[in-house]
């Protein structure tokens, strides 16, 4: 029972973080379908495994002041080599 409420509360936190992620986006595209499927395990598995079944598959990758392209992580590199759907890589500077 505690191992319930103990992934109960954690599959809450993941749905508050997501809405609060999605929302800007939500108010500037009403007529955006987006589906929340809160997950656990290593990024790049539950991604890959989401493709099947996906559209499209959006992930981040960095670029860094003073380094040319992205630097692509682990998430995003198995993704454009494996997903079974179209992957966006979205750079974002840090």
């Amino acid at each position: 029972m505690i191992a319930d409420d103990a992934a109960r509360s954690r599959e809450e936190r993941a749905l508050a973080g997501l809405d609060d992620a999605l929302r800007e986006t939500e108010r500037e595209h009403p007529g955006l379908e987006i589906e929340r499927r809160p997950a656990e395990g290593p990024a790049h598995r539950v991604l890959l495994e989401a493709s099947a079944e996906a559209d499209l598959i959006v992930v981040g990758a960095v670029r860094r002041e003073g380094h040319l392209g992205l630097q692509l992580g682990r998430t995003a590199h198995t993704l454009l080599h494996h997903a079974r759907c179209p992957v966006a890589v979205v750079p974002h500077r840090v």
